[in-house]
């Protein structure tokens, strides 16, 4: 079971899954992003992988807002690597990754799946709490906790995140080593309304740097030059 959000990292993690010869079914989350092309940008990577199964739920997390990917509040935009990697910014979106982990976790239970494969990464990220290994530590004990599976002992839940000591670059040249077409991801907080990258906000910014300390050419399109 992989959380695909149709971003470099997940992509990434779902061809680890496949190279390690796991059947894969794919879960992506409709939650009222505001970069809601990455949800095509999943559907896309979902094929190129072959996945078994591809499910987008909805869960409109922009009802609860407090985050600048659900409400309007502005993303940040041109902020140094070290403001960046310093406290938790206001693109964090309140609990969202143990709410897709409790979505992963009941249809893995139902298709009998005891490994969930999550892109979070601890090295070059935005500060999220919930990227971090202690929280993925503490979902997997509540995963065999909470689930008729788990507690009959007919499955053993096991979370994979494979990426989550690497560096953007280390991340970049797996998938490329694993055939990853980064090309169609998405993983810009504030497209334009065509779908192309800002350039600018912090998740464009760390994948920028990524390619560029891996010596690789990134292939999607931004609205502004590198550095600008």
């Amino acid at each position: 079971m992989v959380l695909l959000s149709g971003g470099l990292d997940s992509a990434t993690t779902a061809a680890i899954a496949k190279h390690d010869r796991f059947e894969l079914h794919a879960l992506s989350v409709d939650y009222g992003q505001r970069h809601r092309f990455e949800l095509e940008a999943a559907r896309r990577v979902a094929e190129s992988l072959g996945v078994v199964r591809h499910v987008v739920v909805s869960v409109d997390l922009a009802q609860f807002g407090g985050s600048a990917l659900t409400a309007d509040i502005a993303v940040p935009l041109d902020r140094a690597d070290d403001e960046i990697s310093r406290g938790i910014p206001v693109t964090y979106v309140p609990a969202r990754n143990t709410v897709f982990l409790s979505l992963a976790l009941g249809y893995a239970e139902v298709v009998g799946a005891g490994d969930l494969f999550l892109g979070v990464n601890a090295i070059d990220y935005s500060g999220y709490p919930d990227c971090r290994p202690e929280f993925i530590a503490a979902f997997e004990r509540l995963a065999n906790l909470a689930t008729k599976a788990g507690v009959e002992g007919t499955t053993r839940f096991r979370i994979h995140t494979p990426l989550i000591r690497m560096t953007k670059a280390e991340i970049i040249r797996r998938g490329m080593e694993l055939g990853v077409d980064y090309g169609l991801t998405h993983t810009c907080y504030s497209p334009n309304s065509a779908g192309v990258a800002c350039g600018r906000c912090d998740a464009c910014r760390l994948r920028r740097k990524g390619f560029a300390e891996a010596g690789m050419k990134d292939p999607i399109k931004y609205l502004t030059k590198s550095g600008a």
